[in-house]
C-alpha cells in the first residue's frame, strides 16, 4: 500500500465543519477548469482563425507563384512560356500537390448604371477549382477546355451586388490595350456567384478562362503569366519556395503567398501573442489558487503533521502526501476543463451560434480548430508548470516542530 496516497485520500475524503479546506478546494478546481477552458479554446479559435483566413487567401493566389524575374509590379505578367521543364513534372515531386498556369490582366466592367475596375484571373483546364467550389453561393464554375475559348466566369457576390447582376446575366469588360487609343470590349458569360469574406480580392477578381487573356494580350496558346503551385504541407513552405527556385530557369522568380499577403499574414501572426498572453495569465492564476490551497491544507492539518513526524514519518513523505492532494485537484480541474473546452468547441464548430462581421474578420462565424497534440501540450504544460511551483510551499512543512504542532488548535 501507497503510505502517502492512503493519506492524501483521507485528507480529500474527510469532510469538517469550520473548516476552510473544502471552499478552498472547490475554489482551486474550479480556476483549474476555467483556466485549461480559456486556453483550449482560445488556442482552437486562433487555430482556426489562421487556418480559414490561411485558406481563403491561398485559394485566391495558391502558396507559391512563378512569373517572369521583372520589376513590373502592375496587375499584368510578362508572358512566359507554357512548356517549361517544372511544367507539369512538380506535380510528381513529393510535397506539392499541383501546378497550374494563369495570367491576369486589369479591366472595367460596365453596365447600364454602375461601372467596376476589376481584374481578370485567367485559368486553365489544369485548374484546381475546389476552393471556389466551396465558396460557390449560387450557379456553378466555368467549363473550361484547351480545345476552345470560353467566355464563362465567376464574379464575387460583392460585385454582383453592387453591379446588380445575377447568374447567366451577360456583362461587358473593357481592357486598356497598350498599342491601341481605344479599349478592346469583351463580352462574358456570369455562370456562377462566389463569396470568400476577403474584401480586398471579392471587389476586384472576376475568374475566367485564360485563353481570353492569351487572345487580348496577342499571346500565343503556349504563353501564360506564370504558375501556382500549391503544396500539401503549409508548414513547408519556406522549403518548398526554396526547392521551386533552385528547380527554375534564371528569368524566373518565385515569391509564396507570405510575401505576396505580408499585411494578412503579419497580422494573424500578431495573434500568437495575444494567445500567449492569455495562457501565461491562465496558468499564473491557476499557480496561485493552487499555492494557496496547498498553504490551507497545510496549515489545517498541522496537527496530523506533527503526529505523523512524532511517528516517525520522514518531511519527504508528508511533502508526498500533500502533493498527492494537489496533485489530485489539478488532474480533475484539467478532466473538466477539458471536457467543457471541448464541448463548447465542437458545439461552435458544427452549430456556428457565434457568428463575426465577415467584413472585418474576413470569417462568418468563429471558427473552431481543435488539436489533439495542441490540447495534450496545454494539459501536460499545466501539470509540470503547477505541480513545480508547488513543490517550493511544500518545504514549509520540513519546519514544522512535532510538539509545536501537536498542541496546534
Amino acid at each position: 500500500m501507497n503510505f502517502e496516497l492512503y493519506i492524501s485520500r483521507k485528507i480529500l475524503s474527510i469532510k469538517e465543519k469550520g473548516k476552510l479546506t473544502k471552499p478552498a478546494v472547490n475554489i482551486a478546481v474550479i480556476s483549474i477548469i476555467i483556466s485549461i477552458a480559456v486556453m483550449i479554446v482560445s488556442v482552437a479559435i486562433l487555430s482556426g482563425f489562421q487556418k480559414g483566413i490561411r485558406n481563403k487567401v491561398i485559394g485566391f493566389g495558391s502558396h507559391i507563384q512563378i512569373t517572369k524575374f521583372d520589376s513590373n509590379e502592375s496587375m499584368e505578367e510578362q508572358p512566359i512560356d507554357k512548356n517549361q521543364d517544372f511544367y507539369p513534372s512538380f506535380n510528381s515531386v513529393d510535397g506539392i500537390r499541383h501546378i497550374q498556369v494563369f495570367a491576369t490582366k486589369a479591366g472595367i466592367i460596365k453596365t447600364k448604371d454602375e461601372i467596376e475596375g476589376v481584374v481578370l484571373k485567367g485559368v486553365g483546364s489544369d485548374y484546381d477549382w475546389s476552393f471556389f467550389q466551396n465558396s460557390i453561393t449560387e450557379g456553378r464554375i466555368p467549363q473550361l477546355k484547351d480545345s476552345s475559348k470560353s467566355k464563362e466566369v465567376i464574379i464575387s457576390k460583392r460585385l454582383a451586388k453592387k453591379l446588380k447582376l445575377n447568374c447567366n446575366d451577360s456583362i461587358r469588360m473593357f481592357f486598356i490595350m497598350k498599342d491601341k487609343t481605344q479599349p478592346k470590349g469583351r463580352k462574358f458569360i456570369i455562370t456562377g456567384i462566389y463569396e470568400t469574406g476577403l474584401e480586398e480580392y471579392d471587389n476586384v477578381y472576376v475568374i475566367g478562362d485564360i485563353a481570353q487573356i492569351q487572345s487580348l494580350n496577342k499571346w500565343d496558346k503556349n504563353q501564360v503569366g506564370g504558375f501556382e503551385i500549391l503544396i500539401n504541407d503549409f508548414k513547408n513552405l519556406d522549403a518548398m519556395s526554396e526547392y521551386v527556385y533552385k528547380n527554375i530557369s534564371y528569368d524566373l522568380d518565385t515569391k509564396n503567398i507570405k510575401q505576396l499577403n505580408p499585411q494578412i499574414f503579419d497580422w494573424l501572426d500578431l495573434m500568437d501573442m495575444n494567445v500567449i498572453i492569455i495562457l501565461i495569465l491562465m496558468i499564473v492564476v491557476s499557480a496561485i489558487n493552487m499555492i494557496s490551497t496547498l498553504l490551507i491544507l497545510i496549515l489545517e492539518r498541522t496537527k496530523m503533521i506533527g503526529i505523523l513526524k512524532a511517528l516517525g514519518t520522514e518531511n519527504v513523505s508528508i511533502r508526498k502526501i500533500f502533493l498527492y492532494t494537489s496533485g489530485y485537484l489539478i488532474a480533475k480541474g484539467i478532466f473538466w476543463g477539458n471536457v467543457i473546452a471541448i464541448g463548447l468547441c465542437l458545439i461552435q464548430k458544427y452549430t456556428g451560434i457565434i457568428t463575426l462581421p465577415q467584413e472585418e474578420y474576413y470569417l462568418s462565424q468563429v471558427p473552431i480548430h481543435l488539436n489533439i497534440i495542441h490540447i495534450l501540450l496545454l494539459d501536460i504544460g499545466t501539470i509540470i508548470i503547477c505541480s513545480f511551483i508547488l513543490v517550493i510551499p511544500s518545504y514549509i512543512i520540513a519546519r514544522i516542530s512535532p510538539v509545536k504542532a501537536i498542541r496546534f488548535d
